[in-house]
Order: structure tokens, then sequence, then C-alpha cells
């Protein structure tokens, strides 16, 4: 048998359709992918890119305290996370677009160098200013390490034979979740703060150097120019609606000027965008993508999903630290009832999928766990054990774990191979923009309510306790008097409760757009039959 990798680079010296010459189209050639150990050695260079770009924001945010009190500048302090979240989001799809027009490989490799360079100069900052912009940099080439990484498997992976890697993935974004702190904190207690950027640099040229030589696709070249106006239209219209997620209820009241401003420079800037698309020979996010139902569904199951993942990943800790007493040290390790039993639940569905073809029962079983588990999630008090707690995180875990990988994996699936990069960018788009407004929604609910509370309980005192911030760390919450103290786990046990009701009442709607998930044959699915080739589905549209 001839080795796989010399098998997989054949494939770069040969235009994508000379497939065609050997009696198969050019979709199916691509879709059979090369060998598996081929995939291994790619795949890990692809996790490795992926784990950078999960990890640095959750590092970064421990490093956070010693940044500020080296830089200064305590005032922009917001700007360091959320000038690195604009640019991701902004530059999401174009990322997409451009591995479409021409090629996934050094599309690819572009944007992990783009992110090295924003990283080595984040460590090199010297003030809070150049960090926001350095910051930013790198956000740019984080927006195009995902996508990258979902376009190149649905590139190398049949649809049916990649729901054996989807554990490989939720792990990856499971171990990140949970180390992310831990690192952090680690490296800036022994190295300094610039290492939290610093450490991204050895991974990352890892991550080139296997992805250069070991990663062989088809070369391509469209002539039509890219949608210069439609990028911009859309990355204003993601712009605004960032900010104002970001900036709404804190930084601006939801109903001042400021706001009010940025609402209708998103909404014209999108409304542009779509016209734009109809016009456009290159549109960024062709249009026609959503014509599928499948595609379309799991946009919206991605964004609810994002929008729930993000508000548990922010409110169960700031719970379980301030109402259960547990240590802020361990805050990552606190979510891991929820994050492996993601893990376990997205390696099982990947595995039924891949054996039987069958999906659909996966986003409909996932939206009834998640909204179960967040309505559990919202009956916690001040008595509500750990045990207890974990068991609810469980539920919410096994839920999103049957939804995380599978809504891209359908989305893919949904298209043709030449709208591969725009599919799996707008599908992350969604899940990014998800959860932008689930942090801002569900973020404004819980501080309202939390002071609403203190109020009540403790009077002035309370109030002015989280008159600035509704949110104390361990240090604050040990300095209040044993009053306020019992009112303020009170109030938080509170806002939590109303926070995750409103993610249960929001998951319902995934509910109701999984059930009407039609469950399309996954191109390329199983092996071929005696006597015959196996034919690859065509997109469904309806």
């Amino acid at each position: 048998m001839a080795d796989t990798t010399d098998a997989v680079a054949q494939t770069d010296e040969r235009p994508e359709d000379a497939a065609a010459t050997a009696g198969r189209p050019a979709q199916e050639a691509a879709q059979s992918g090369p060998q598996p150990r081929s995939v291994r050695v790619v795949l890990g260079a692809l996790l490795i890119a992926m784990m950078l770009a999960m990890l640095d924001n959750m590092i970064v945010g421990t490093a956070m305290p010693t940044i500020v009190g080296d830089l200064g500048g305590l005032e922009h302090l917001s700007w360091v996370v959320t000038g690195y979240t604009l640019a991701t989001a902004a530059s999401t799809p174009i990322w997409g677009k451009l591995g479409d027009m021409y090629g996934r490989k050094g599309v690819f490799m572009t944007s992990i160098v783009v992110f090295l360079i924003g990283s080595a100069l984040s460590g090199m900052a010297q003030g809070m200013g150049e960090l926001i912009g350095f910051r930013a940099i790198q956000g740019l080439g984080a927006g195009g390490l995902m996508v990258g990484v979902m376009a190149i498997i649905g590139d190398l992976i049949p649809p049916r034979e990649r729901g054996k890697y989807q554990g490989m993935i939720a792990g990856v974004m499971a171990l990140a979740m949970i180390a992310g702190p831990l690192v952090g904190g680690t490296i800036t207690d022994h190295w300094g703060w610039r290492w939290s950027f610093y450490i991204n640099l050895p991974l990352g040229v890892v991550a080139l150097i296997a992805v250069s030589v070991v990663l062989h696709l088809p070369k391509k070249r469209v002539d039509s120019r890219i949608d210069y106006l439609g990028a911009g239209l859309l990355a204003l219209g993601i712009t605004a609606i960032v900010l104002v997620t970001t900036w709404g209820g804190s930084e601006y009241a939801w109903g001042s000027a400021r706001i009010m401003e940025l609402i209708g420079i998103g909404v014209a800037a999108l409304v542009g965008f779509l016209f734009v698309q109809t016009k456009a020979a290159a549109p960024i996010m062709p249009l026609h993508i959503f014509r599928s139902r499948n595609f379309t569904l799991m946009s919206v199951i991605g964004f609810i999903t994002g929008f729930v993942m993000f508000g548990a990943v922010l409110f169960l800790p700031l719970y379980q630290q301030s109402v259960q007493g547990a240590s802020a040290t361990n805050s990552g390790l606190l979510l891991l009832p929820m994050l492996g039993a993601m893990l376990v639940v997205s390696m099982i569905a990947g595995r039924v999928t891949t054996n039987s073809g069958k999906y659909k029962v996966f986003p409909v079983a996932g939206s009834v766990l998640m909204t179960l588990g967040l309505f559990l999630l919202a009956q916690m008090d001040t008595g509500t054990s750990r045990l207890t707690s974990g068991l609810y995180m469980a539920v919410l875990g096994a839920g999103m774990g049957c939804l995380m990988q599978i809504t891209m994996l359908v989305a893919q699936n949904s298209v043709e191979m030449k709208d591969m990069g725009v599919a799996s960018s707008t599908t992350t788009l969604f899940r990014t923009l998800g959860s932008s407004f689930g942090v801002a929604i569900m973020g404004a609910l819980f501080n309202h309510r939390v002071q609403d509370v203190m109020t009540e309980r403790a009077g002035a005192i309370g109030s002015s306790v989280t008159e600035r911030s509704a949110q104390l760390d361990a240090a604050g919450l040990a300095k209040l008097p044993a009053v306020a103290r019992e009112a303020y786990q009170h109030a938080v046990a509170s806002g939590t409760h109303s926070a995750f009701l409103l993610g249960s009442v929001v998951a319902v709607v995934a509910l109701a757009a999984s059930v009407f998930v039609k469950e399309v044959p996954l191109k390329g699915a199983g092996p071929a039959k005696p006597g015959g080739d196996a034919k690859p589905a065509v997109p469904e549209a309806v």
C-alpha cells in the first residue's frame, strides 16, 4: 500500500476537477479524503490551532489584574477583551470566504501567522493602548483559526465519518475551559503576564510546520474579486452588535443615545449588507445557503447554544464561589461536571452518527436536555449542595454535547463543497453572536436582580455594595459585614435563578427548530455496497 502522505500530496499537484477524468465528480473526490493515518496527523495540527484560539481569552483573563498593575489604564481594561472579540467576530466570515476562493491551506496558515504576530506584539506591549491594538491583530488571526479548522475537516472527511472526530473537538473545547484559568494563573505567577501571550508562539509554530508539511489540498483560484463592500458592511454591522451587547447596561444605559446610535448603525449596515449580497459576483455570505432548511435551522440552534453555553460558563463559577464557598483558584474545575458530560456525550453522538448515518435525534435530544438542565439550574438556592448542582450541570452538559458539533456537521452537509468555508464561518459567527447576546442579556438580568435583592435584604448598605458591580470577588465578599454577606449570597442565588430561567425559555426556541430538521443522508456516508459505488447525497434545498 502506498504511503498515505504521498497519496495526499498528489492532490496538490492537479486541478480540483481532475477527478472527473476518473469518472467521478470533483465533489465526491474531495470528500473521499486521505486515509486515516494521514488524517490523524493533520487533525493533530488543526486541534493545536483550535486550542490556541480557545485558550487565549481564558489565560489572558486570569492575567488581567497583573497586566493592569504593570501597564495601568484600568479604565480601558474591558477593551483588552472587547478588541479581541470584535476583531474575531468581524473577520470570521471573511476568512471563510477567502478559503473558498483561494484555497483553504494558504488562508489557514496566514491566519495562524497573523495570530502569532498579534501574540508576540501583545507580549511586548508597553502600554494599555498598545496592548488593545495588538490584541485586535491577534483577534483577526483568531477569526481564521476556528473557521479554518472546521472547513478543512469538512474538506478532508466525509460528513458521516466526521462524527468520529467530534469527541476530539469537544475535548479540546472542554480542556480549554477547564485548563485556561489554571494555566493562566500558573504562567502569570511563575513567568510573568507577558508569557500569557508568548506561550502561543511555540505551539503556533508547531501547528504551522505540521500544516505546511502534511496538509495537501487541491489548489483553487477564483477570478472574481473579493466583495470588499459586503465585507465592510458586515464587519460594521457585527461590530455595532457586539458593542451594543458589551456596553449596554454597563458602560451606557440600554436606552442611552450611544446605544441607540449603535443599534441604528448595526441595523442599517446589515440591511445594506443583505442588499449587496444579492448583487455581488462573489458574495462574502451567499444568501442561497439559507435556502437549505437544515442550514438555517442549524444557524438558529448554534446561536441558542452559544447564548446558553457562555452564560452558563459565566454564572456557574460565580454562584459556586459566592454561595457555595468554593475557591476561585479552581474555577475551571468547578465546571467539570458540565464539561465532562459534554465531552462524553459528544463522543457517543459522533460514534452513533458514524455507524448509523442518523443524526436528527441528537438536535432534538440535545435541545430537550439543554432546556431541562437550565430549568434545573434555575432551581438552585443558598441551600443547594455541590452534588446537586453538579448533577444539574451534567444534564446541561449532556444537552450541549449533543449539539456542539452536530450543528456544524449538519450545516456543512447542507451546502455544496464550494461553499464549505462560508458555511463553516456563518455557523461559527452565529454561535459567536449568540454568546455575545447571552452574556449581555443574562448578565443584565442577573445584575438587576442582585441589586434589587441586596436593597431588599440589606437596605442602603446592600445598595452601596453593588452600585458599581453586582459581582464581588472572594476578597471583596470576605470584607462585607455578616448581614451584607448573607444578603449577597441570597442575591446571587436569585440572580442565577433569573438568568438560567431566561436561558431555559430561550432554549425552547432551539427545541422548536430541531423538530423541523430534515434527516438528509450524510454525503460520502459509509462503505460502498458490493458491486457499486456509494454516491454522495446532493445538498437539500427546501
